[in-house]
């Protein structure tokens, strides 16, 4: 589902304006695809062009073919050449110049993930690809509107870029945004959204992805709306908020640099948070020295912050997430029942008891995987 945000909408669309290239920065689930493809909708279907770079970047020729293949309105008078990978990579920026719109005028792209045209750095005269595309982009005639995930390495690469561009940090929902977006999933109760909506935001670290999975997950609740228990069900074994926090950890584990010690540190800090440098080195049986190393890495892909001299996650229900499933064995339905109700309570100024297993009868995702006996894990 789209988000509607229209004061971030318009700041973005004022910053295109004065020929600036808004760059959109935030953690898995804060919503920048759904603000790009937002963007899309309201500058016009002829005049933007959504591109997920992060899918489209295999070789530079293919990519270069994928994206000339979905290209809006009128297309480059010569077809783009494709010679070599660096032909390839020059006719993509050469493309992005010349194409219009149906009526003549300029096109705005929407690049998601535009770091990931690091892909291209294993070619051969492409080593310094990221950079390259920076510096065309701030030259091009055409508008651009660029989003990542990783904000510590778009930070360092726009660290000497040319003044145009202009760093946008997606903020989190606020509770009336959330109520908004609420009403899209209120099954014709359209009572519930105001009461919801500051329970739902704070347990969700206002990320619209995991807003969204918890308000469609109380929509199927019926008359007995509890956030809490639709979050427990959210994080069983076979859970949708699991495979999106499964899919965010692995990701930005995978982007860095020493997976298995990145890994330990994580589990250390699910189990108590925040730790300084010497709390940690002491916890993971390394030296003060190496560990700092390992922190570095983790912070490079934004999975911890580092504040007042000591460390945290960035995302507090990823670490949720490693609490229950940095096991060796898949949590069960008491272990879930009660992370999340201790978790609720951290998130809420007035949380109650934990949820029990009874108020999951909705969801019967816990309940169908103790019934199987086979827990899948992807």
């Amino acid at each position: 589902m789209i988000v509607e945000r229209p004061a971030l909408e318009r700041r973005v669309l004022a910053s295109l304006e004065l020929q600036r290239i808004p760059v959109l920065l935030g953690g898995c689930g804060i919503g920048r695809t759904s603000l790009l493809l937002r963007l899309a909708q309201l500058i016009g279907p002829d005049r933007a062009q959504y591109l997920d770079i992060s899918s489209a970047a295999t070789t530079p020729e293919r990519c270069l073919a994928a994206i000339a293949a979905v290209g809006v309105g009128r297309q480059p008078a010569t077809a783009p050449a494709a010679a070599s990978a660096r032909g390839a990579f020059d006719a993509m920026l050469a493309y992005f110049d010349q194409a219009s719109s149906p009526h003549g005028g300029g096109v705005t792209f929407l690049l998601d993930e535009f770091l990931d045209v690091r892909t291209f750095e294993n070619f051969p005269g492409l080593r310094h690809v990221q950079r390259e595309l920076v510096n065309r982009l701030a030259t091009s005639s055409a508008r651009y509107v660029l989003a990542s995930r990783f904000t510590q390495r778009v930070h360092r690469l726009l660290r000497d870029a040319p003044a145009k561009f202009e760093v946008i940090h997606v903020p989190p929902l606020d509770a009336e945004e959330t109520a908004a977006l609420a009403l899209a999933h209120d099954g014709g109760r359209r009572d519930w959204a105001a009461e919801i909506a500051p329970a739902v935001t704070m347990l969700a670290g206002g990320r619209a992805g995991y807003v969204s999975l918890l308000l469609e997950a109380l929509a199927s609740m019926g008359p007995a709306i509890d956030p809490v228990a639709a979050l427990a069900a959210l994080f069983a074994p076979d859970g949708r908020l699991t495979a999106r926090c499964r899919e965010s950890y692995e990701l930005r584990l995978q982007r860095a640099r020493g997976y298995g010690a990145l890994k330990a540190i994580l589990g250390v800090l699910a189990a108590d948070e925040p730790l300084n440098l010497t709390e940690i080195s002491h916890h993971l049986r390394r030296t003060p020295g190496s560990t700092k190393d390992y922190l570095s890495w983790l912070e490079d892909v934004d999975l911890v912050t580092f504040q007042g001299k000591r460390y945290a996650y960035d995302d507090p229900l990823l670490r949720l997430f490693v609490r229950l499933y940095g096991q060796p064995v898949p949590p069960t339905d008491d272990v879930i029942v009660r992370e999340v109700g201790s978790y609720a309570k951290t998130r809420l100024p007035l949380a109650r008891e934990p949820v029990t297993m009874a108020a999951l009868a909705p969801s019967d995702a816990v309940s169908d995987a103790r019934a199987s006996g086979i827990i899948e894990i992807d």
